[in-house]
């Protein structure tokens, strides 16, 4: 006789948000905010309205959940893409730029990142994501430039800011048109040498 396995209560707590957050992910990238409701999350995760409410406190805080974890994982690419560069701090900039770019041809991440979120969330509270996450990166990625004499000294955190902002703006530009504006970001990082 086989012994099943018995899974601890926070193994099952951390399935069922997994389950949430999946679920969710799908139906905002798929539908918007706006246009998914609770019930259509619980169905596709297979739990219970009350497992939703028990891992958040409404909507908004399942969608809060999906932006963060959304940020993170573009963060992790943009990272890594700059990581494999690590000789010349401008071509790290540069390959972070294109993985960013490659994340957000994802027309369901443009979705929920670029135009839910903002209007969903408000500015501040989507600026505190993006500060743990992408602007974090950001910053990271110029000061090195900047510490390594590769790129003009300047106010470190206004830079990423804006640069952040000009990234956020060229991934909004339709599918057929994004070369143009990732050749655009690449003069502009270039344009940064010291």
């Amino acid at each position: 006789m086989q012994v099943e396995s018995r899974r601890t209560q926070a193994e099952r707590r951390a399935e069922t948000r997994g389950l949430l957050l999946a679920a969710a992910r799908k139906l905002f990238a798929e539908r918007g905010f706006a246009e998914t409701g609770t019930p259509d999350i619980v169905a596709a995760a297979g739990v219970t309205r009350g497992a939703l409410y028990h891992h958040f406190a409404d909507k908004t805080a399942l969608f809060a959940a999906v932006v963060e974890a959304e940020h993170a994982a573009v963060a992790e690419g943009i990272e890594t893409a700059g990581d494999a560069m690590p000789t010349d701090p401008v071509a790290a900039l540069l390959a972070g730029g294109n993985a960013f770019f490659a994340a957000m041809r994802d027309e369901g991440r443009r979705r929920i990142l670029l135009v839910d979120a903002p209007a969903v969330l408000g500015r501040a509270a989507l600026d505190e994501i993006d500060a743990r996450h992408g602007l974090e990166t950001l910053v990271c990625g110029l000061r090195d430039a900047m510490d390594a004499g590769a790129i003009r000294r300047l106010p470190v955190e206004p830079l990423a800011q804006l640069f952040g902002a000009l990234f956020d703006r060229a991934a909004l530009a339709p599918l057929d048109r994004q070369e143009e504006f990732q050749q655009a970001m690449a003069a502009m990082v270039e344009g940064l040498r010291a």
